[in-house]
């Protein structure tokens, strides 16, 4: 599990993808969550703009992320 700190009180699921580096463009982010390839707290989420807030967990393949919001 990787923690990774956001500054606001949240970011949308596409902008999390890039920001963590598991993809390098909003392109990038855009295919592999329309291929239902990531999951937000153990469900598939296909919507680009989902609102990821502290404590959320996002898994791509192997990796987990949990958010940490810096409030």
């Amino acid at each position: 599990m990787k923690n990774i700190t956001i500054r606001d009180e949240y970011i949308t699921l596409g902008q999390f993808l890039k920001f963590a580096g598991i993809v390098s463009s909003g392109i990038d982010a855009k295919m592999i969550i329309q291929d239902g390839l990531v999951k937000v707290n153990g469900e598939v989420e296909v919507r680009r703009g989902k609102k990821l807030r502290h404590g959320d967990q996002v898994q791509y393949e192997k990796d987990i992320y949990v958010i940490n919001a810096d409030q």
